[in-house]
């Protein structure tokens, strides 16, 4: 009985575990996101990778040049890490005929897949991720949300096999 108990205890902990909030309840959220708006130009943010435990491991600023053409968008980021590291990603996102965006970069297996509702915007995506000279297969689970035309905050959930390995967190501001 204690066994069954456990088992049914933690099955629900697990299932627990995947859910998330759904895009629409930030529908009627204010200022209205508009990638092609805000992800136009020359923006700045700084950032942190928490592992975790919560232990800041990295910290980073990263400059973006972005632009759009049409339906299809460019991000050109270019990133400076308090180590003295460096690191570039582009992006090219494609507005889907349904509203949602497709991105890919280098290092994002397959493709990205965006949904905008109101303020916020979520992206998943695997990102080939390059630890102590082996690249992993990690699950991003990122959200954005719009603050005013200029600010923009972003948290991003890391996992592996459905097993949490730390946050992203970063402020946008746009020049």
């Amino acid at each position: 009985m204690i066994k069954r108990l456990c088992c049914l205890l933690f099955g629900w902990i697990g299932l627990a575990g995947c859910a998330s909030v759904d895009i629409a309840k930030y529908r009627a959220e204010q200022p209205v996101l508009d990638l092609a708006t805000y992800f136009n130009g020359t923006l700045d943010a700084w950032g942190m990778f928490q592992d975790r435990s919560g232990e800041v491991v990295k910290r980073f600023h990263v400059v973006i040049e972005a632009s759009w053409k049409g339906e299809v968008g460019t991000l050109d980021e270019r990133f400076t890490y308090s180590d003295g590291t460096t690191q570039r990603r582009v992006w090219t996102l494609k507005r889907q005929a349904d509203g949602r965006y497709i991105g890919t970069a280098d290092d994002v297996v397959g493709e990205a897949i965006g949904e905008v509702a109101g303020n916020a915007l979520r992206w998943r995506y695997v990102l080939a991720l390059p630890v102590d000279g082996k690249v992993y297969h990690v699950d991003f689970d990122d959200w954005m949300f719009l603050m005013d035309d200029k600010v923009m905050l972003n948290r991003s959930a890391m996992s592996k096999f459905g097993f949490h390995l730390g946050e992203v967190t970063l402020s946008f501001r746009k020049r």
